[in-house]
């Protein structure tokens, strides 16, 4: 059954993906972007799916945003947070910008972008909500106490509005990615990537975008319902938890 789906951050990498694997099952997909208006119009000429500019971390542009959305696709019943931004440093380093522009994308655009659908979500007896975390959420790391932050944020988002959701059709789920093959582990040197990296993960590789996206479109579909408030960790068993 298709049904009116977002995806923000949802026109370059694991975005992509699991925009083009959301349009696969059959579901009307509206993929956000925050700058790269060439590399998104690009994306909607090769797949046919809508885009749409706007800043997560600003509550005014997400409720617009997905006013025109719904004015123009229909009401949304999936929303997939995937957008997220990086700004590492070494906590001593770091400076209250570089805090504050990970929290407002990674953290505050989850409230900013599920605020606008939950409403009409309770009201019709059903939504999907799927937010991508990352395995760093999970353990932490060094160099990226923003970042880490926020994603484990994420988390505890997910598991206390799944109980709020839970007696009106909605689920709330988290996917926690691991090292995923796209254009930010390419700046990696091979020589970091065999020494440093690929130990680490027991299956001895990089996952692949297609991968997560696979997971989101279960979380996202009608055969998922009695899954609430799960998080479901792809990351090779790097980070079994």
């Amino acid at each position: 059954m298709g049904r009116v789906a977002i995806v923000t951050g949802g026109t370059r990498g694991i975005g992509a993906a699991i925009s083009t694997a959301l349009r696969d099952a059959g579901h009307e997909v509206a993929a956000t972007y925050a700058g790269n208006a060439e590399r998104a119009n690009a994306f909607s000429a090769e797949t046919g799916i809508a885009v749409y500019q706007w800043d997560v971390s600003s509550f005014d542009a997400c409720a617009a945003g997905i006013a025109r959305v719904e004015a123009e696709i229909g009401p949304v019943e999936i929303l997939v947070n995937n957008a997220g931004i990086t700004q590492d440093a070494m906590f001593h380093k770091m400076t209250p910008e570089q805090w504050q522009a990970v929290i407002g994308t990674n953290l505050s655009g989850l409230f900013n972008m599920t605020r606008q659908v939950w409403e009409g979500m309770r009201d019709r007896g059903f939504g999907r909500i799927v937010n991508i975390s990352s395995i760093n959420g999970q353990k932490g790391q060094a160099g990226q106490v923003n970042y880490a932050a926020a994603k484990s944020g994420d988390i505890g988002f997910t598991k206390a509005l799944a109980q709020e959701g839970a007696k009106k059709g909605i689920t709330v789920n988290a996917v926690c990615p691991g090292y995923i093959n796209t254009d930010m582990m390419a700046t990696i040197t091979d020589d970091i990537m065999q020494k440093h990296i690929l130990p680490q993960i027991p299956v001895g590789r990089l996952g692949e975008a297609q991968e997560i996206a696979r997971c989101v479109v279960f979380l996202a579909s009608d055969d998922s319902g009695f899954i609430t408030g799960s998080t479901l960790s792809a990351n090779g068993g790097q980070y079994m938890h």
